[in-house]
């Protein structure tokens, strides 16, 4: 419901009272102005009072001039003004209430229908910052900070094109927090951006405080093991896959922006491959995809392997795994998947413990996990071992943490069950799994399959610089959806 504003300065206080109350951060000053009756509304936690009289006050009050009404003030303030700011008029209230929750002040006058928006955010603010997530030894050492406006320069400055374009959106029904959507526009494919508008558009939460809010909503198949949605907080990455066609969402109180569509080899790839020697960054790529088998299948084999096929193992290795076995009141695989819980458990309380004392967390699990529980034979040393190793394998993927975690549980299950026939089966229904999805229309493990140049270009393997300059590259050039059918 529109409420205008009357032009009877009492009136229109009254409303801006009745919304905000008696809050702690409501500042609402009466003066006079060039002799005309006004007020100056704001919040005093995300604007600054003293922003406001630098920039309005004290400029008009040393004005020679005097006014007849409020009309003729916001004429000569939106027109001839030679103040140092971009006012904007509005005519509704419910406009104004919203403007000052974003950092404005508002000028309402006496006799005027309308009220003048500018800018005073003055908020705390945390500064540009190293990257947390994404720890690179070249190249930028930037990582956006939670302030929307302050996210964009970091864009801006890096993509100096007039393509780029960045759209202001709204999400929350009660935050009404500011997403922008970002992209270029000479390099993005009209119908991907339709549809991440459009599917944007449709979401009605009640709050937003995250980009991973939205995140389900733009996947593909949200209730999968693998998203079709990527997550940065370096402006550098975020301009790079913007100039391969791609689509960013940032909101206004999150680091975070998601990258539309990602796509599986994307998440063995980081910004030191491409300052990096092409066949150590190849190398290093290749590295990352065998640990990630390792890390998902390993404690799988090992249980399947002990417990259905044990004559593959070395006779002094054999031995050992079977005095191991014996000596702990498990089996194989119910060891194996508490370990793997008891490492989730470390890293969790590791994780959400403060700093000063979260090494002590490490410490206690290593001495506990490490050297007590195999002396008291709760667990055996050989599944410590394998469990370690597949942890760290892990790591080497962080973006896949998560999969990585619930999948290794699934092969233990298999493998401990079922045996090789398990762990084959659920191999299968993995691949089959990942090369099934698609987001927006194209292939998840492009260029990996189906097959496009890509794949040797800036897939499984990195060519140089030289050799990449010949030819452009953008998401458009992949198969879509309907040419995978065909093949």
């Amino acid at each position: 419901m529109e409420h205008k504003i009357t032009g009877n300065l009492e009136q229109d206080i009254v409303y801006f009272k009745d919304c905000f109350g008696k809050s702690a951060d409501f500042y609402l000053k009466t003066t006079k102005i060039c002799d005309v009756e006004c007020a100056i509304v704001l919040c005093d936690v995300v604007a600054g009072v003293d922003n406001a009289w630098e920039m309005l006050l004290r400029p008009l009050r040393e004005e020679p001039r005097d006014f007849d009404n409020g009309k003729a003030l916001m004429d000569y303030l939106t027109e001839n003004s030679a103040l140092a700011f971009s006012p904007k008029a509005l005519t509704d209230l419910e406009a104004a209430r919203y403007a000052l929750t974003t950092g404005h002040t508002v000028l309402l006058c006496q006799g005027a229908t309308s009220a003048l928006m500018f800018s005073t955010q003055d908020f705390i603010q945390r500064s540009v910052s190293p990257s947390d997530s994404e720890v690179n030894v070249y190249g930028s050492k930037e990582a956006f900070s939670d302030v929307l406006r302050k996210n964009m320069g970091l864009i801006r400055r890096r993509v100096r094109t007039d393509g780029l374009i960045i759209e202001s959106l709204e999400e929350g029904r009660y935050t009404r927090t500011e997403v922008a959507l970002i992209y270029h526009r000479d390099l993005v494919k009209p119908g991907l951006l339709e549809a991440v508008r459009e599917k944007l558009q449709k979401i009605d939460l009640q709050m937003v405080f995250d980009t991973s809010y939205l995140a389900p909503f733009l996947e593909s198949a949200p209730y999968g093991l693998f998203s079709g949605v990527g997550i940065t907080d370096r402006p550098d990455t975020l301009c790079a896959k913007i100039c391969e066609g791609k689509v960013a969402v940032l909101a206004d109180g999150t680091p975070y922006a998601l990258l539309i569509p990602y796509f599986f080899p994307e998440h063995f790839q980081c910004m030191d491959d491409y300052a990096s020697r092409p066949y150590y960054a190849s190398f290093i790529r290749l590295l990352k995809y065998t640990a990630f088998f390792i890390a998902v299948m390993l404690p799988g084999l090992f249980v399947s392997a002990a417990n259905f096929t044990p004559e593959i193992f070395p006779e002094q290795m054999l031995y050992k795994i079977a005095a191991s076995e014996g000596a702990t009141p498990m089996p194989l695989f119910l060891e194996a998947i508490f370990v793997n819980l008891l490492l989730e458990i470390v890293k969790e309380a590791g994780l959400r413990m403060p700093k000063s004392i979260g090494h002590s967390v490490s410490l206690v699990a290593a001495l506990i996990v490490g050297d007590a529980a195999v002396q008291f034979g709760l667990i055996g040393s050989p599944i410590v071992i394998i469990a370690a190793i597949s942890a760290i394998c892990g790591f080497l993927v962080p973006t896949l943490y998560q999969p990585i975690t619930i999948l290794r549980v699934l092969f233990i299950l298999a493998g401990g069950i079922f045996g090789p026939a398990g762990i084959l089966l659920l191999l299968m229904g993995t691949l089959f799994g990942i090369c099934g999805i698609d987001t927006f229309g194209m292939p998840y493990t492009a260029p990996l399959t189906p097959y496009a140049p890509g794949i040797l270009r800036d897939g499984l393997l990195r060519t140089g610089w030289k050799a990449r300059q010949k030819e452009t590259f953008t998401i458009s050039d992949l198969p879509e959806e309907g040419e995978r059918d065909d093949s």
